[in-house]
């Protein structure tokens, strides 16, 4: 691999601070004896009907995932901690906390750069064992722990120099909430602090992270300050506090957030530079019906509230959760999965208004929408929500991380000239931005993914992605081992095998993805423009299976599965073309390209003529699939006569050029 960093994880512990940091060790180890089980709320309190299989569960074993996966942990957390260490991110801590000299670098939200990446590296040491890294974190969170003041508060921007804090509010915090991210960094550092939690038992993150926000819950709610986070994230992260501590008041202070916001009453909803739309602050979330502002905000708000919903009981939130997603999947996704189509506000625009060379679809807004979307899944079982979390993984969410694992898009266009910079000043892949929550934000995603893969409801298993793997996943009456091997999404065949020593009941539901479906998305935006019904094929153990599809799932119930009982299921991946609804002015007479989950783009290194100026005919291109083993790793081509088109996640490994996943079509005489 190019421009790999190597990075020692204990390089920059500087020796005038060992001593501070090892009282800081060894006091973690006695609070230690003080214990913070995780609790089982699923088990003794409301929550998703269906539950997914922990991604410990799972250990991926798959041609295409175990290498991005384990690129991610050798090369992608290493290079963004250096990142980090290099731009100031991890001194700050330092120089809260007295251990350091020096003034705040950075931008006032850069310390929840450094909780995603943790957050992504306790993903990882929990599948595997790394006492390099763990050492490392150990020595970081003891300058985090250092940094925070002693009442909880923890924000290095104001703390270092209250006089040059970004907010100019000086000592007085909390002052504007709309801008200065005080609220929205916790919301990482609970998410990374249960994460580390879960992964070495050790207290340590932890305990700053109970601190910081029973400070919160004691400034923030009814009767006291009633602002609201300028960009959501707290919500999220004081569930999954909840779900370690079974302490209600962290979801409790979750729900006033999402209640309050859009609520006048306590905090202006109409003034200011992010006031209202910007930050889905108009109206209150049950009166909200399209969405509006920053699209990351908007899907770290609506995956928070689903999760308050689920937890609480609370239904107030259902049909406005569910007119919003149907504005945006009916009319605002990019075919990629991508939202966000203004560079402007980062945001969602118009109805059908998706331009494709200035889309925004920031990489972290496929994060939020991957994870709204899984949510709504677990609440409701809609196959729909999983046919756009695999739309996105593959497509928007992927390209935004090089195969190298050290280059990264901010925002993800669906067409290029090769001469703009619209990569944050970069006409291609950057090693970094100032402003750098995607890369780091990436580094968490990829080690949770197995997490992602099953789900449960009782006796029923969801297998909802197709990724080489074993698992062992839990039931009423036992618990099931099962392997499942495929070449997707190269190939549509898959075998899963049940690995039981004894015989074992269980009802297996079997996603059918929507393109096998013959539905690109749910709704009308897109649609593939020939009648051709992909086949679908089950057998069991080699005889032929009904494959009746009920709610976009095959279902298979036995009551005895017996050890080394075999289930293939074969999807046909025939190449197809996808046309848009007639209101996307961007796409009028144009097709895009796709196979299986793929969708397929046109680079210059390939169609040296170029790619804006291609003309695919209506009729007569015969289009033909073929897979090279020595291309970028090895990816699936698709070759006619006028176009060579490659997988849009893997475009801008080569040389910089023009790009499109939308092609004109020229129309026949």
């Amino acid at each position: 691999m190019k421009n790999i960093c190597r990075f020692n994880y204990i390089d920059f512990v500087w020796v005038r601070n060992t001593f501070i940091i090892l009282l800081f060790l060894i006091s973690s180890c006695k609070e230690k004896k003080i214990e913070t089980k995780i609790v089982e709320t699923s088990a003794t309190q409301l929550d998703y009907p269906i539950q997914p299989v922990p991604f410990t569960s799972v250990t991926i074993k798959d041609n295409f995932w175990s290498p991005r996966l384990e690129t991610n942990r050798k090369v992608t957390i290493p290079y963004n901690f250096q990142k980090c260490k290099e731009t100031g991110r991890l001194r700050n801590f330092a120089i809260a906390g007295g251990l350091e000299e020096g003034d705040f670098e950075g931008i006032f939200f850069n310390d929840s750069d450094v909780f995603k990446v943790i957050e992504g590296a306790s993903y990882s040491l929990q599948v595997h064992s790394d006492p390099q890294l763990e050492s490392f974190l150990d020595e970081l969170i003891a300058k985090i722990a250092a940094a925070q003041e002693k009442d909880g508060y923890l924000y290095t921007n104001r703390t270092i120099n209250p006089e040059k804090a970004a907010d100019g509010a000086g000592e007085k915090r909390w002052t504007n909430l709309q801008t200065y991210h005080e609220l929205y960094n916790v919301g990482h550092l609970y998410e990374a602090a249960a994460a580390h939690f879960q992964a070495t038992e050790k207290r340590s993150l932890l305990e700053v992270a109970l601190k910081n926000a029973d400070l919160i819950d004691s400034v923030f709610g009814p009767g006291k300050n009633m602002g609201v986070p300028g960009h959501q994230e707290i919500e999220i992260g004081l569930v999954k506090l909840y779900r370690v501590t079974g302490k209600k008041r962290y979801l409790d202070l979750a729900k006033f957030f999402i209640d309050q916001r859009g609520n006048a009453e306590g905090h202006n909803t109409t003034e200011g530079k992010y006031a209202g739309k910007y930050q889905q602050d108009h109206v209150p979330l049950a009166e909200q019906e399209e969405a509006v502002g920053h699209s990351v905000r908007a899907g770290y708000f609506y995956a928070g509230a689903t999760d308050v919903a689920a937890l609480t009981g609370e239904t107030a939130y259902d049909e406005a959760l569910d007119k919003i997603w149907n504005d945006i999947v009916h009319q605002k996704i990019y075919l990629t999965g991508g939202i966000g189509a203004e560079p402007k506000h980062e945001g969602f625009g118009p109805d059908y208004e998706l331009p494709n060379a200035t889309a925004y679809t920031e990489t972290c807004a496929a994060i939020a929408l991957m994870l709204w979307n899984h949510r709504m899944f677990l609440k409701s079982g809609d196959v729909k929500y999983m046919d756009v979390f695999e739309r996105t993984l593959y497509n928007g969410f992927l390209a935004g991380v090089s195969l190298e694992g050290n280059t990264f898009f901010y925002p993800n266009p669906l067409e290029v000239d090769g001469v703009s910079k619209f990569n944050q000043g970069v006409c291609g892949r950057s090693p970094w931005f100032d402003c750098s929550c995607c890369p780091v934000n990436v580094v968490r995603i990829l080690p949770s993914l197995p997490g992602y893969m099953y789900a449960v409801k009782g006796n029923e298993v969801y297998v909802n992605l197709y990724i080489g793997n074993e698992t062992e996943i839990p039931l009423e009456n036992g618990n099931l081992q099962l392997s499942q091997t495929t070449n997707y999404p190269w190939e549509g065949s898959v075998e899963l095998e049940i690995l039981n020593k004894k015989a074992i009941s269980a009802v297996l539901k079997l996603r059918v993805p929507g393109w096998a479906r013959n539905q690109v998305m749910d709704g009308d935006l897109y649609r593939y423009n020939d009648n051709h019904s992909p086949a679908i094929v089950v057998t069991i153990n080699g005889e032929p299976s009904k494959t009746l599809i009920e709610d976009g799932y095959i279902t298979l119930e036995n009551d005895t599965w017996a050890p080394n009982d075999k289930i293939n299921i074969s999807f046909e991946m025939p190449i197809r073309k996808v046309v848009s609804h007639e209101l996307v002015a961007a796409n009028e007479g144009k097709i895009a390209l796709e196979r299986g989950p793929l969708v397929y783009c046109a680079e210059e290194v390939d169609n040296p003529k170029g790619v804006l100026g291609i003309q695919i005919p209506e009729e007569g291109e015969e289009l033909n699939y073929s897979f090279d083993a020595e291309l970028l790793g090895g990816i699936g081509k698709i070759n006619g006569q006028t176009i060579t088109a490659v997988p849009y996640y893997s475009w801008a490994h080569r040389e910089i050029g023009e790009m499109s996943v939308w092609l004109k079509q020229k129309s026949t005489p």
